[in-house]
């Protein structure tokens, strides 16, 4: 038996599934049972994330890197590599990454995950190993609602043009991540291929490096429930995210701004509004629900209906992701 809450009432997320007062926390005996009874209430669990689009899974003991490993492999199908992928990170067995390796002292805005490439995964797993002395939450937001929240003008002209993402990575040295830990691979053959059949354009730099880009939807529709969500990362892509000291630096640095390590523009190649980036990011940020780690806690997401990022933290922090449900263009 469970007992299950919400933590934000007023945002509707994330539901917590905890177990019943009586039982001791954290314990083998609990990861086990929770894998149980997950396996015995599928559709229902399922309906719930449908509706809530994160669940918080506590008190459970899922609080070492084998114990998530084998939480996820039990509930989910199908675990994704982060072929593509725009955060650092390490892969430390297949399908399973540390969340990110972006520098502890900085906001990483929200966004759902790989929402810029042709296929991307239906579901996020975050298992806390380590948590934070302080901050460091794995910060949340419903995607609808922010659709709803941002003006029919952005919402209008984001949906006619598209978003066009930008990227110039490094062959091995250099600001940002390379080609080579963005696809997994040192085999530029596996990776033109890549670039081929998800319409990607692209172009080798002589320096080593390698220039990619894709037109992608700035609103998609969920293929369960129907719902329009938005389903971009125009406002992270563009490097005004930064704080304002890294920004100037980047535009001093690199005159040219396709030059930038990543960057975005509308689908027609035109550049986009700051002012409308500065409004995504105050109705997401007005809609972002903060709930403090503790270790055993797991997460999880509907990547298209809830955006995450990350607070700043100090003191070790230790969270694990999985990703599943792979949805793509085909879908």
């Amino acid at each position: 038996m469970v007992n299950e809450s919400i933590f934000n009432p007023e945002r509707g997320l994330p539901l917590v599934i905890a177990p019943e007062p009586d039982t001791t926390p954290n314990t083998a005996a609990n990861a086990d049972a929770l894998c149980a009874w997950i396996n015995e209430h599928r559709d229902e669990v399922e309906a719930k994330l449908l509706a809530n689009g994160a669940i918080l899974f506590r008190g459970f003991g899922v609080g070492t890197p084998g114990g998530f490993r084998r939480f996820v492999s039990s509930v989910a199908s199908g675990l994704m590599d982060y072929v593509d992928g725009n955060s650092p990170r390490t892969r430390l067995t297949s399908g399973v990454y540390t969340s990110t390796e972006y520098p502890q002292e900085y906001f990483i805005s929200l966004h759902n995950e790989l929402s810029y490439s042709h296929r991307w995964p239906g579901r996020l797993f975050f298992g806390c190993i380590v948590a934070p002395q302080a901050q460091g939450e794995t910060v949340i937001a419903d995607s609808r609602a922010i659709l709803r929240g941002l003006p029919a003008g952005i919402v209008d002209e984001f949906t006619r043009r598209k978003v066009k993402y930008i990227r110039n990575l490094h062959g091995g040295g250099g600001f940002g991540p390379s080609w080579q830990d963005t696809f997994e691979t040192t085999d530029r053959a596996a990776v033109e291929d890549y670039f081929r059949s998800a319409g990607m354009s692209f172009e080798w730099r002589e320096n080593g490096g390698l220039r990619v880009s894709q037109v992608r939807p700035a609103v998609a529709r969920h293929p369960k429930t129907g719902e329009l969500v938005w389903f971009n990362q125009a406002d992270q892509f563009h490097p005004s995210t930064h704080p304002p000291a890294v920004y100037q630096s980047l535009l001093s640095l690199y005159r040219d701004d396709e030059d930038l390590p990543q960057n975005v523009r509308f689908g027609d190649d035109a550049p986009i509004d700051a002012g409308m980036l500065d409004e995504i990011r105050r109705t997401t940020r007005n809609l972002t629900v903060y709930f403090p780690w503790q270790e055993g806690d797991v997460l999880m997401v509907d990547n298209m209906l809830v955006c995450h990022g990350r607070a700043p933290f100090s003191g070790p922090r230790k969270i694990l992701v999985s990703m599943c449900d792979v949805v793509s263009d085909e879908n």
